[in-house]
């Protein structure tokens, strides 16, 4: 009889573990299947086990593919296995392609003679996941707001970046969810952000990579009227729950998506786009609407000067400005207060009223 003998934290096990510990099967005819016990896993990962140790062993066991099941609780880095493998004296210890303890694995087969044997990465049946990427899942929000920005787009991008200046935007209600989405997509209000959070990601990384900004995930994430510090990443500068703007925001369907990537390298005014941020930093430290409307009528100046489309007027409208950079999706338009929003949106069906969300 063969014996194959496999290792690792296998802290909440998923079908990517079922499909390694099917492959290593394959090699022989007696699985052994050892994980890590939960003081090791505090030991050398500082985190609590998903599951006690008892009832992971019973779950691990209860595959037809394991035949035996180890509780490894050795301290040394790679091979808390160390004593059981010894003495089981398996044939073969097989390891994944990313096996992080080679060195240490190989020394521990040669005092046995046993072969250490690197399985290839085989396409998964199901999208890879991993045991953090599961933890994540679990611990997202199953709402998120998506934002307007006021003023200092395109300042969050990092080449676009200035020393001294700020984006200043607002996380919104009604809020969205995997299943309720009562917005048009890919429009504008930072919907590329709130889906990563809802599933589990942090969106900064890959709207960078995308080429853009990271307002869109940071204020999502952070919630609020916020104001934060252009640059490589997110700093706030400060933020308010803003509670003055309520009854005062309101978005407008422009009728056409709008494709940020596409435009991130068109020129426009940056000084025209600081100066904007600086005004609607000040109209939120002061909560003054009007002060923050200068800043949002500042900036759409200069998307007017990049040759986007002139937004209709709309009586008792402080401001306006298309959200994000494209050149479509959703205008912003802020009033001085509810009941002038409540006329503007009775003659006007492509008005939608919005709120700041701020989360407690």
């Amino acid at each position: 009889m063969k014996k194959i003998f496999v290792s690792g934290c296998y802290d909440i096990l998923h079908a990517g573990h079922i499909q390694f510990f099917e492959e290593a099967k394959a090699l022989g005819d007696h699985l052994t299947v050892s994980f890590a016990s939960s003081d090791v896993l505090w030991h050398h990962k500082k985190r609590r086990s998903s599951l006690p140790d008892e009832h992971k062993a019973a779950l691990i066991s209860s595959l037809k593919v394991v035949d035996a099941v180890i509780i490894g609780n050795g301290l040394k880095t790679g091979l808390d296995f160390e004593d059981d493998f010894l003495r089981d004296k398996p044939d073969i210890l097989a390891v994944t392609e990313d096996d992080q303890y080679e060195q240490v694995k190989r020394e521990l087969c040669a005092r046995v003679g046993a072969t250490y044997a690197c399985l290839p990465k085989t396409p998964p049946r199901f999208a890879p996941v991993s045991t953090s990427s599961i933890v994540n899942w679990v611990k997202a929000p199953t709402d998120a707001p998506l934002r307007v920005d006021f003023a200092g787009g395109w300042l969050d991008v990092p080449r676009y970046s200035r020393e001294g200046a700020y984006v200043v935007n607002c996380a919104i209600s009604p809020t969205v969810s995997l299943r309720d989405w009562p917005y048009e997509k890919q429009a504008g209000l930072g919907g590329s952000g709130a889906w990563a959070l809802l599933n589990g990601r942090d969106g900064v990384d890959s709207e960078i990579d995308l080429g853009v900004g990271w307002q869109d995930p940071a204020v999502i994430r952070e919630t609020g009227l916020c104001v934060w510090r252009s640059g490589e990443s997110p700093i706030l500068d400060f933020k308010d729950n803003g509670d003055f703007l309520e009854g005062c925001l309101a978005v407008y369907w422009t009728g056409s998506g709008h494709d940020t990537p596409g435009v991130v390298d068109q020129e426009r005014d940056y000084d025209m786009i600081a100066e904007s941020a600086m005004t609607a930093r000040a109209g939120v430290l002061m909560r003054s609407i009007e002060t923050l409307a200068d800043g949002v009528n500042l900036y759409h100046q200069m998307q007017l000067k990049e040759c986007m489309e002139a937004l209709p007027e709309i009586d008792g409208a402080l401001a306006k400005k298309y959200c994000g950079g494209g050149f479509g999706g959703y205008a912003l338009y802020l009033f001085p207060d509810g009941d002038t929003r409540a006329k503007a949106m009775a003659a006007n069906d492509a008005l939608r009223p919005v709120e700041p969300f701020c989360r407690v």
